[in-house]
């Protein structure tokens, strides 16, 4: 007699750590778990954990324990690679005690402090870091200058830079003080250096940068220089993230062997 295919959606939560069988069932009868979209009622449901897609009450469950998820404060003077050909400080000195080859999603020139993304996940990577996807990132930056309420608004309004027109989603000034201002910026685009640029087209060139924010993830207390697995909570919101907008497997592949994501600031 052939065995039933894929594993018991209750068992594969249990694994991910979700909660227990017992639990999971329960959650089953009260069509709280969705596989692949579509909401799931019967016990004895059965999925494949390498291709199909589980969230619980509309967040994603990991269920590849293989997937290492990593939090970095990146200090300023660290270059976004993996392997820098120029032997400047790169990224290798903040994975080591992971035995997974991780990865940056995204990147932070050498000036700029805060979050970045290390991942094992190339779908989530992609995901995040192509700027067809439109993540939301804020950055408080500190400018050069006294920035007035009219150039907040500006910056909301929307400029003109030479690969063109660019607005903030969200600005707002908090704080001026010895010729200097703090500004917070929230973006959702991926072009190059775009915060410095922006802010330098408004009069007030950046002296400070650092993002606090990557989509649903906040930089918090982590210290500079310091790295940190993510929590089973931002896990979920992170790939509930990814999972929003992304393609198809197939049309997934052959987006990431012709796409290349841009340079985040």
């Amino acid at each position: 007699m052939d065995q039933p295919e894929g594993i018991r959606l209750q068992k594969a939560l249990a694994n991910a750590g979700v909660a227990s069988r017992r639990v999971i069932e329960q959650y089953i009868v009260e069509g709280r778990i969705r596989v692949n979209g579509r909401t799931v009622t019967e016990l004895g449901t059965r999925i494949d954990p390498d291709t199909d897609l589980i969230d619980v009450d509309g967040t994603a469950v990991q269920l590849d324990v293989s997937k290492r998820y990593v939090m970095l404060n990146k200090p300023t003077g660290v270059v976004s690679t993996m392997k820098d050909e120029n032997s400047r400080p790169d990224l290798r000195r903040f994975t080591k005690e992971w035995p997974e080859r991780l990865y940056n999603v995204g990147r932070l020139d050498a000036e700029t402090s805060g979050l970045l993304i290390l991942t094992n996940d190339g779908d989530l990577a992609h995901v995040l870091a192509h700027p067809s996807f439109g993540v939301t990132k804020v950055y408080i930056a500190k400018v050069s200058g006294t920035v007035t309420a009219q150039t907040i608004a500006q910056l909301t309004r929307g400029i003109e830079l030479e690969d063109g027109p660019i607005k903030a989603d969200k600005a707002r000034l908090l704080d001026v003080s010895r010729g200097s201002s703090l500004v917070e910026l929230t973006l959702h685009s991926g072009r190059n250096r775009i915060v410095r640029r922006m802010m330098a087209a408004v009069g007030h060139p950046v002296d400070e940068l650092v993002r606090r924010q990557f989509g649903p993830l906040h930089l918090g207390t982590l210290p500079v220089g310091k790295a940190r697995e993510l929590t089973k909570i931002e896990r979920g919101a992170l790939l509930t993230l990814s999972r929003q907008d992304s393609p198809a497997p197939a049309a997934s592949e052959q987006r990431r062997a012709h796409d290349s994501p841009q340079e985040n600031e």
